[in-house]
């Protein structure tokens, strides 16, 4: 089994993004899938481009992208993308949408089908906190969410986005212990 996993670059002035910082410290490998690991812009668009070029490379059965969420004090998978771009700041390109679906013709939402209340009871027995969310928001991170589960068809492959809190809520290294959880849970 092949899992490529995302995290994003810093933005909104941030010198780190916990998300690939988590990523980063995940291992090559976890119960024999191997992991490619890949930062990604946060810019609209463009995400959702560099992911499809890295699939199509890689060839993964699992794509698992990350995401910071300030106000959130859990590691919580998003169980929808919605088709909606959004922003109340410009994204690393410096483009704010204002509310726009990303494309016109694809459903207004679409959900992942990997056991997402599997692993937040896994991250929850493991005296992590976790909480299961509805969507992805409407900024980048769903703008790349949104891409990858229309891209599964093509892309042959199965996608979840999570979105991890600032270290000031949970540190680097127990994020990606809460990460290598829902990876285990994946392969499962």
């Amino acid at each position: 089994m092949k899992i490529l996993i995302t995290g994003f670059e810093p933005f909104g002035g941030d010198s780190v993004n916990p998300s690939w910082e988590a990523v980063r410290l995940l291992p090559d490998s976890v119960d024999g899938a191997q992991l490619h690991r890949v930062q990604l812009p946060v810019v609209f668009g463009e995400c959702g481009e560099r992911l499809a070029a890295e699939a199509q490379a890689y060839q993964p059965d699992v794509v698992i992208l990350c995401g910071v969420a300030g106000n959130r004090t859990e590691v919580t998978p998003e169980l929808l993308a919605v088709n909606w771009r959004m922003g109340s700041i410009a994204d690393n390109a410096g483009v704010q949408y204002t509310g726009q679906k990303i494309d016109p013709a694809g459903p207004d939402a679409i959900m992942t089908d990997l056991p997402v209340t599997a692993m937040v009871e896994d991250m929850k027995q493991a005296g992590l906190p976790a909480k299961l969310s509805l969507s992805a928001g409407a900024y980048v991170c769903n703008d790349l969410y949104y891409a990858a589960m229309q891209g599964q068809k093509k892309g042959g492959y199965r996608a979840l986005f999570i979105h991890v809190p600032p270290t000031t809520a949970l540190c680097t290294e127990e994020t990606a212990r809460a990460l290598e959880i829902c990876l285990r849970t994946a392969i499962r």
